[in-house]
């Protein structure tokens, strides 16, 4: 292809990509009081979310950890990414507290739009509340969506497509229909990003490994794990990329410790903290819960602030181009 015409294909896609843009933001700004109308016309429909409670101050808090620790061990929002300022109009699904998409507008102030859609309310009014405090609000949306029913924005209308410890919510059966939508608002040539931790990484507490080991007998039995080990999900992620469509996949696999006195240990100690307190509920409905449950809980905390405490694990990253 000669300059010429390279050149105008890039001033064609831009023009086309800044009028999807605008018919967006017009129809969505039609109503003045957008937020307060969302909030009465969606009703949160039955989830499979391992929290009963979504509206818990502890899962909040929680969320809040693991945005930090996950970013900390991937090195950072898009490390794997060759040059994310070419991403014009990112979305992250599932976007909780909005912590990745709030470091991602600030680590690139050159990208234009950043939404983030999550399926509770309370969640997507903390996040807003976050990027307004950052002065972000006017790249930086968040919008209620259950994305497992559909997504509600154009065909091709965003450049890359985010989706991190999706394993929380999504059962195997759903990963073709939710890959399908994600590459329905991908253009072609963008990017659809999947990060998925090991739920059960290595511990030095016995405690803490009898904890991950019910952990993982639940995912598997409520359907969020193919295989009860603690690679039930990453080792499937490469072949369901490539299955339902998206090319030139690849994959960037991080190994972590997590140690006693250290920042990074502290994080991990605050997680748990908070997920095998109010993850209870799940565990008792998928799996045997022994009756010395609370002691367990109780060493392993204890266990984590031993200096020689360890623990192992991995954290993938797997992506795709959309045809």
């Amino acid at each position: 292809m000669s300059k010429e015409k390279h050149q105008e294909a890039l001033t064609f896609r831009m023009l086309r990509l800044s009028i999807l843009s605008l018919q967006w933001r017009e129809k969505r700004d039609q109503n003045k009081a957008y937020e307060k109308a969302e909030k009465r016309m969606y009703q949160e429909h039955p989830s499979a979310y391992f929290v009963d409670d979504r509206s818990s101050a502890d899962d909040l808090a929680r969320l809040q950890v693991l945005d930090q620790m996950l970013t900390e061990v991937m090195g950072g929002v898009l490390p794997e990414q060759a040059d994310p300022t070419i991403f014009q109009r990112v979305l992250d699904v599932g976007c909780g507290t909005g912590g990745w998409l709030i470091e991602t507008a600030r680590a690139y102030p050159a990208i234009p739009l950043l939404v983030g859609v999550d399926v509770s309310s309370k969640m997507v009014a903390y996040a807003r509340e976050q990027a307004a405090l950052q002065h972000l609000e006017e790249r930086v949306e968040f919008h209620v969506m259950d994305a497992l029913r559909m997504l509600e924005f154009p065909d091709h209308f965003f450049d890359l497509v985010n989706h991190r410890a999706g394993v929380s919510y999504l059962r195997t059966w759903e990963w073709p229909k939710l890959l399908q939508e994600y590459q329905r608002v991908t253009r072609s040539g963008g990017i659809v990003r999947i990060s998925e931790g090991e739920w059960a990484p290595e511990s030095s507490s016995p405690a803490l490994t009898a904890l991950f080991d019910l952990l993982l007998r639940a995912f598997f039995q409520a359907g969020h794990s193919f295989t009860p080990e603690r690679n039930g999900v990453t080792s499937q992620l490469e072949r369901l990329l490539q299955q339902h469509g998206l090319r030139r996949v690849q994959r960037r696999l991080i190994s972590y410790d997590y140690r006693a006195g250290t920042k990074e240990g502290q994080r991990l100690l605050e997680d748990m903290t908070l997920t095998f307190r109010i993850i209870v509920p799940f565990l008792r409905k998928w799996t045997r819960v022994p009756d010395d449950y609370e002691q367990m809980y109780q060493q392993a905390l204890a266990d984590m602030q031993r200096p020689d405490f360890v623990a192992r694990g991995h954290l993938l990253t797997v992506w795709g181009t959309v045809l």
